[in-house]
């Protein structure tokens, strides 16, 4: 979306969106919630700034974690003998040539002498077959070492997904251990058969593995990232509430501190950390994350509507939250409202609500001005231009 598209869109916005004072007050009295500074503290609430941006749809799979085949080494031993030293235990890094284990020759008639085992390859020691003093014989593993610089992550992935996975696709991938942390992992290959008792097919990722803390055989949960649309507003899948037939978030009211809105939104689609919002908010609307359940239990928070808006504005209003429009403030409740009595004010909010429509009309007009401008010309490239009809006898 170039940016003259992006001016437009977030016009459009504007035009179609009041100002939160020129809403119904019936229904701002009823979707708003005002806390105050102790409340707002004890819900622990965070919000985040919506704005558009890449939103990646995903495939949610299942997995595991393997060793990379040729990256595991076995040490064994070219004569018969006896352990007679460790060098390397199970965990620890050994560098490739490093001497990892020692035997003893058992060879009658010979003098007793001791050979050095070094390692094949760098990596973990990740198996250990003997102890000091067993036997030894060339057949017989000793020890095992596995590279685990890079590991391979193998999701089960449902059949009816598997074909929008190509070779390069990407995935975010946890595992139970580290909770908070992802790795980002690439498709190298799919298996050469599926399950059919599960309806699934491997999928192969290469995951780097650089401080060795991926072992093999540690469960992974999978975001297989199929698609990604840029200039898409999302907020996190914490913010939404409600049921399937009606979505709401909660917005930081622009005007009031601590009152946060009620918002109803159309979504989209979803993926493992966001939900796609395709109506309902503006790229700059404050969303609450964390505390958004607990906003909707907790009624009007200990402050109403009219004092925070008497608070913020320095005028009194009504109950209900609306402005009072020549009415009697002695009628209203509030300190702000026995402050006003004996005394007008200029109807500041009246007057910014007839203002933002004659902003809103110029706007419109402004729209359906570039649209006019931007419309192709005959005779411009690629446009053809009018030629006359045969003239009539």
């Amino acid at each position: 979306m170039n940016s003259l598209n992006r001016t437009l869109w977030i016009c459009l916005l504007l035009v179609g969106r009041a100002p939160l004072d020129a809403a119904e007050p019936s229904t701002r009295a009823t979707s708003t919630v005002v806390l105050d500074a102790t409340g707002r503290q004890n819900l622990r609430i965070q919000t985040v700034v919506a704005e558009p941006g890449d939103f990646e749809e995903t495939v949610f799979a299942l997995g595991r974690l393997e060793a990379r085949p040729g990256h595991q080494a076995a040490v064994t031993s070219r004569i018969s003998g006896r352990v007679v030293a460790l060098r390397a235990l199970p965990g620890d890094r050994v560098e490739a040539g490093a001497e990892v284990l020692q035997v003893e020759s058992r060879h009658p008639g010979a003098p007793a002498t001791a050979i050095s085992l070094p390692a094949p390859l760098g990596g973990i020691v990740t198996r250990l077959e003997v102890r000091l003093g067993d036997p030894v014989e060339p057949d017989r593993a000793l020890l095992e070492i596995t590279d685990l610089q890079q590991v391979l992550a193998v999701a089960r992935v449902p059949e009816h997904a598997v074909g929008r996975l190509k070779p390069g696709v990407k995935a975010h991938i946890t595992v139970a251990a580290w909770p908070d942390q992802r790795w980002e992992g690439t498709l190298v290959r799919l298996a050469t058969a599926a399950d059919t008792a599960s309806g699934t097919l491997d999928a192969y990722f290469l995951l780097p593995n650089p401080h060795d803390q991926l072992r093999p055989g540690l469960r992974a949960e999978f975001s297989i990232v199929v698609e990604t649309r840029t200039d898409v507003v999302t907020v996190p899948r914490s913010a939404l509430q409600g049921d399937p037939a009606g979505r709401f978030v909660y917005v930081k009211d622009f005007d009031v501190p601590n009152a946060f809105v009620k918002t109803p939104v159309v979504v989209g689609k979803s993926n493992d950390r966001v939900v796609e919002i395709v109506s309902g908010l503006l790229p700059a609307d404050e969303v609450v994350t964390q505390g958004a359940y607990s906003l909707a239990f907790v009624g009007g928070g200990g402050i109403s509507l009219k004092d925070a808006l008497d608070a913020a504005h320095g005028h009194a209003h009504a109950p209900d939250g609306s402005e009072l429009n020549g009415k009697d403030p002695a009628k209203a409740s509030g300190p702000v409202a026995d402050a006003a009595a004996g005394h007008g004010h200029d109807h500041a909010a009246s007057d910014s609500s007839r203002l933002w429509k004659g902003v809103s009309a110029v706007l419109a007009v402004a729209l359906i001005l570039v649209a006019f401008w931007r419309r192709p010309r005959p005779g411009a490239q690629g446009v053809p231009k009018k030629t006359a009809g045969p003239a009539v006898q």
